[in-house]
């Protein structure tokens, strides 16, 4: 997708390529997909796009609903160097590099045959004053 594509008019584009490989279940944006969007997905794909927004009244940084999902995912995948920057001429290439990077990590954690586990936190005690 260009730059000069507006993120709304793009995510028609990308939903509708989605939709012809394999039909969309569920649908998460932020509020600024709402309105039009909303209504297109409806008429054209027929299911209901989930628009997420902070809470009301809500001051600073706050984990919204959902929204942790792609922040992870696209960190996982810019994990990879050459996805570090935008390198990529044709949008074809940019995209086999996403597969790439996406089936690389699927297989390392398929290979790994166990859950995931978190490293412990190590808290360092202060010295006393």
């Amino acid at each position: 997708m260009a730059a000069s594509v507006q993120d709304r008019d793009g995510a028609k584009t990308t939903l509708l390529s989605m939709y012809l490989v394999t039909p969309v279940r569920y649908v998460f944006a932020d509020a600024g997909f709402a309105g039009m969007l909303v209504d297109w997905t409806q008429r054209v794909l027929r299911t209901v796009p989930h628009i997420v927004r902070k809470a009301p009244g809500q001051i600073g940084f706050a984990v919204i609903e959902r929204r942790w999902v792609v922040e992870r995912s696209l960190a996982w995948v810019t994990t990879h160097r050459r996805l570090a920057r935008d390198y990529e001429r044709q949008p074809a290439t940019a995209e086999a590099m996403i597969r790439w990077a996406a089936i690389s990590g699927m297989a390392r954690r398929l290979a790994r045959g166990s859950a995931a586990t978190r490293q412990q936190r190590i808290t360092l005690a202060h010295p006393a004053e």
